[in-house]
């Protein structure tokens, strides 16, 4: 069972490039059709130095480029078995666009237990920097231990 003790841990740094084909992918697997999302040009009219990433897209980002997508479940003895999605959470600072390189620092910031211990509630803080250093975004996320 985790407890206080994961809290501050923190997990191997992931680093992923922003891909058009897999973006497109993407966008063409939710059936996103916004010309901002698609094309450079409609992009840059509206601001963007290139097509933006939509706000769940991070969340793919990290999982896709991560050797080992679940490593902090392994790290904390969690089974996967035993996990529920509870909540997810984007917080950006700065645009994430085509042709950037991210790096995702992932770290536990809470533990709570629930109903008496039967579940376990693990907050997840995922800070995500650019190329430059910038930290463009954060990223949360719950998940929910059945014990």
């Amino acid at each position: 069972m985790v407890d206080q003790s994961a809290v501050g841990r923190s997990f191997t740094p992931i680093t992923a490039r922003v891909e058009p084909g897999r973006l497109r992918y993407f966008f063409n697997t939710i059936g996103e059709r916004n010309p901002v999302y698609r094309d450079a040009k409609a992009a840059e009219a509206v601001g963007f130095a290139a097509v933006p990433v939509p706000p769940t897209y991070l969340f793919c980002l990290e999982m896709m480029d991560n050797d080992r997508p679940f490593e902090f479940l392994e790290a904390l003895n969690i089974d996967l078995a035993r996990v529920l999605h509870g909540e997810q959470g984007f917080t950006y600072h700065a645009p994430v666009v085509v042709g950037d390189t991210l790096t995702f620092q992932s770290e536990v910031t809470d533990v709570t237990d629930k109903k008496g211990g039967a579940l376990t509630f693990v907050g997840v803080r995922t800070r995500v920097t650019n190329q430059a250093g910038l930290h463009v975004a954060d990223t949360t996320r719950t998940i929910v231990v059945r014990n």
